[in-house]
């Protein structure tokens, strides 16, 4: 995997957890640039794990300092139709009553496409608790929009 590939999904797991795309920029690239001041961290087979790591790390010193906006930008947009800006509330609403660590496990499984023998040993868990675990987040989130569309 080259190093764009992995460039892109860092971002996209930055940019998902703080929700900024400058934030997520700088935190993507002080993200390679720990990884690449470690020689010790080069390993072909442990590339991405190492990255998410990193990357998970950083996200989490930002949010310690993070004071948060009163709305997010993507709310203000004019584009969306007030239905998309609805589902994208409920949805964000759904995630963050999700623990921190299965809200990481849905991004990295539906937004990177991360492989689950990946995901398996970030968390040291089998392929099939991987699995499990996914399909028990996404019942919970399923449960939980309709329980929204209900209200």
């Amino acid at each position: 995997m080259n190093i764009e590939e992995n460039y892109d999904k860092i971002y996209r797991f930055c940019y998902l957890r703080v929700k900024k795309r400058d934030v997520a920029e700088d935190l993507t690239q002080e993200t390679f640039l720990k990884y690449l001041e470690h020689p010790q961290y080069h390993s072909t087979e442990k590339t991405l794990r190492i990255l998410y790591t990193i990357a998970g790390n950083l996200c989490t010193d930002h949010f310690r300092k993070y004071v948060p906006d009163e709305l997010a930008e993507e709310y203000s947009s004019e584009d969306d139709t007030e239905g998309e800006v609805f589902t994208k509330i409920s949805l964000t609403q759904a995630l963050e009553k999700l623990s921190q660590e299965d809200r990481k496990i849905v991004l990295l499984r539906f937004v990177n496409e991360t492989p689950i023998e990946v995901i398996g040993k970030l968390y040291n868990m089998s392929r099939f608790s991987v699995y499990r675990r996914i399909k028990r987040i996404l019942s919970t989130l399923k449960n939980e929009l309709e329980s929204e569309e209900l209200q």
